[in-house]
């Protein structure tokens, strides 16, 4: 079984891709960006509610002394194609933290054949509003090395505790931006990573130690995660030769896949979850 392979270096090390003024300007973006929305589920999630599943709260992590606690959901019947341990999906947050909308996302993705972790980069604490969450997402990214160790320890809870023999990871918006953060902490590790326009490092001295395929799907009227830095990264990837699949939906803006505020759109958001389901099965299953 694999163990995750993060020093300490690392930690530091991935903490200052971004300048603390670089997280401003992007916290003050995604504040613009969500100006109308509200935390309500995505239509990704209509029926989660029937799946047979079974989820429960547990611990996965003690990060600076504090126990973590997330949301793991299993399929009730294993998909018959697969032999022993489920694979795993490390399941990341919007910046409104881990709420009913993130859960149901994880029950979704279980039915499918995973076990699923919705993980939680608050400590705890759920945005009703967009205030709140812009509050927390700031006070998150004060300490990013911490939420590196958060993801990190996420990736150990599925391969030990689960003994899941490969690793995905997916997230939305802020949690977009931190699965590829959690492809850059743990780049031999992780197996599928998909990113729902989320913040880019388009560094290719990072990208340059990524091994695991890459899903992006982005919006191209998006103000808050800019076009032209997503065809940056997305030609970074293709110049090192990575496995990466990068869409732009036209007439598409942030948050295209979720329907709270004026933002969605259902014709991108079907497409993109039909890619992910796609993706995952092929690269986890």
């Amino acid at each position: 079984m694999r163990t995750a392979s993060v020093l300490l270096s690392l930690l530091f090390a991935l903490s200052a891709c971004q300048s603390p003024d670089a997280d401003e300007a992007y916290a003050d973006r995604m504040n613009r960006e969500h100006a109308n929305d509200t935390p309500v589920a995505s239509a990704a999630v209509v029926g989660a509610d029937t799946l047979d599943v079974t989820g429960e709260d547990v611990v996965y992590a003690t990060v600076g002394g504090a126990e973590v606690t997330g949301y793991v959901v299993l399929p009730d019947e294993p998909p018959e194609e697969v032999e022993g341990p489920l694979p795993g999906v490390i399941v990341i947050q919007e910046w409104w933290g881990l709420n009913d909308n993130i859960r149901a996302m994880a029950e979704k993705i279980a039915a499918l054949g995973y076990t699923a972790l919705a993980v939680d980069l608050y400590s705890g604490q759920v945005a009703e509003d967009r205030d709140a969450a812009y509050q927390y997402m700031t006070e998150a990214m004060e300490d990013e090395s911490a939420l590196i160790d958060n993801l990190t320890q996420a990736y150990v809870y599925l391969t030990e505790v689960h003994g899941s023999p490969r690793v995905g990871s997916i997230g939305w918006c802020f949690g977009g931006g931190w699965s590829l953060r959690a492809a850059l902490a743990l780049p031999s590790d992780l197996d599928a990573v998909v990113i729902y326009y989320g913040q880019l490092d388009t560094d290719p001295a990072h990208l340059e130690t990524l091994q695991m395929p890459i899903l992006g799907l982005f919006g191209e009227d998006d103000g808050g995660i800019p076009v032209d830095q997503v065809r940056e990264f997305g030609t970074v990837l293709q110049d090192l030769g990575k496995d990466a699949e990068i869409h732009i939906y036209a007439n598409a803006n942030h948050a295209f896949a979720n329907p709270s505020g004026g933002r969605y759109n259902a014709e991108a958001a079907e497409d993109a979850w039909n890619r992910t389901v796609a993706f995952f099965a092929e690269n986890l299953l």
